[in-house]
């Protein structure tokens, strides 16, 4: 069985960007976007997805992943 994940951390890391700021430019709580970043998220939520691609100018293939 495969895992999906995501590489919020990555992509956060590479645009030098906090979750904190994250949360600032989505409008969304800083503990959702701390739980996206540690992959504790079972349901993802597209809303939420839509404005992190959004704040970050990336599409959705950069942050959502599937490993078999």
């Amino acid at each position: 069985m495969g895992k999906v994940y995501l590489t919020l951390d990555k992509l956060l890391e590479s645009r030098n960007i906090s979750r904190y700021e994250l949360a600032k430019r989505t409008g969304i709580g800083y503990p959702i976007i701390d739980n996206y970043y540690k992959n504790k998220v079972v349901r993802y939520d597209s809303y939420v997805l839509e404005r992190i691609c959004t704040a970050l100018d990336c599409p959705i293939s950069e942050l959502v992943c599937y490993q078999k």
